[in-house]
């Protein structure tokens, strides 16, 4: 595997993206400030996330006082969000803001606290994407890699290629990226963090705890 086939993680050293996190991480952070904190890191981390992918196009436009030549995003290339059910509908609002043409596909899985082992309850993804569609994929935790294993095998199932799709995450930790590492090389992923490791129940250390039931107050 070359060092361009390799997964690559990017974790944008913001300060926005630095404060919401410690915000998220707090336990004590009330359920509408960690809404908020998600929906902000959703947004930061779209944006840096989509800064050199977005597809443009070289244009002319005529100023007040001459031509002038500048770029534009091509509308002909179709982007989608795939919010990961429940934890990614809290980045979405922040996503959608970045993203406003979007598309929104949702994809809803569950995790066996026992086994951790995940399993699909809700797939709304189309069964062919078009032509040169670009996806957005909201996890917020990367945890055991589980989930987003099968978040992509569907999403190239259906035409998407691994160049085409960025993973949007708040905390990633090293058995997910492994396992993304040795299945879809090549992959991006934008982080707010890494985290060193997973207890015994494959929640993130030290993390944010359950991002969804944080996120809805459940």
């Amino acid at each position: 595997m070359s060092e361009t086939e390799k997964l690559r993680v990017y974790v944008p050293p913001h300060p926005l993206i630095q404060n919401w996190l410690t915000l998220a991480r707090e336990a004590s952070t009330p359920t509408p400030l960690f809404r908020t904190a998600m929906k902000e890191l959703g947004r930061w981390l779209t944006y840096e996330a989509i800064r050199e992918w977005l597809p443009v196009a070289e244009v002319t436009v005529q100023t007040p006082l001459a031509p002038c030549a500048g770029k534009m995003l091509r509308t002909d290339v179709p982007f989608a969000v795939v919010p990961v059910l429940r934890a990614g509908l809290a980045l979405l609002d922040g996503m959608q803001e970045v993203l406003p043409a979007s598309s929104v596909y949702h994809f809803g899985m569950v995790r066996n606290e026992e086994t951790l082992e995940a399993s699909c309850y809700l797939n709304k993804l189309p069964e062919q994407f078009a032509p040169e569609t670009h996806v957005v994929v909201s996890e917020p935790m990367l945890a055991t890699g589980n989930t987003m294993m099968e978040t992509m095998s569907q999403l190239v199932q259906r035409g998407i290629t691994v160049d085409r799709v960025r993973i949007v995450s708040i905390v990633a930790a090293p058995p997910a990226l492994q396992r993304l590492n040795e299945a879809y090389p090549g992959l991006v992923v934008y982080a707010a963090t890494i985290d060193p490791e997973l207890d015994d129940r494959g929640f993130i250390v030290p993390g944010l705890g359950d991002a969804g039931d944080r996120t809805f107050g459940t």
